[in-house]
């Protein structure tokens, strides 16, 4: 089985979870700032770089949709 994650750029990540869910729904899922209040993929590529355990959860929520 390959990696759904492998050569997938954060970013692609990001506006592949906001698109399916919007900002709304992915606050829901992952409720952490950049998402809930003036959410933007840039606001949250930098917050999400600084923060592994952030970063896990929205990586993890990817693998979830692609794989379904």
């Amino acid at each position: 089985m390959t990696d759904p994650l492998h050569g997938v750029t954060l970013q692609t990540i990001v506006e592949r979870l906001a698109d399916e869910y919007g900002w709304e729904g992915l606050a829901q899922r992952v409720p952490v700032r950049c998402f809930q209040y003036d959410p933007s993929v840039q606001s949250s590529l930098k917050f999400l770089r600084k923060t592994p355990w952030a970063r896990a959860k929205v990586e993890a929520l990817y693998v979830d949709l692609v794989t379904r």
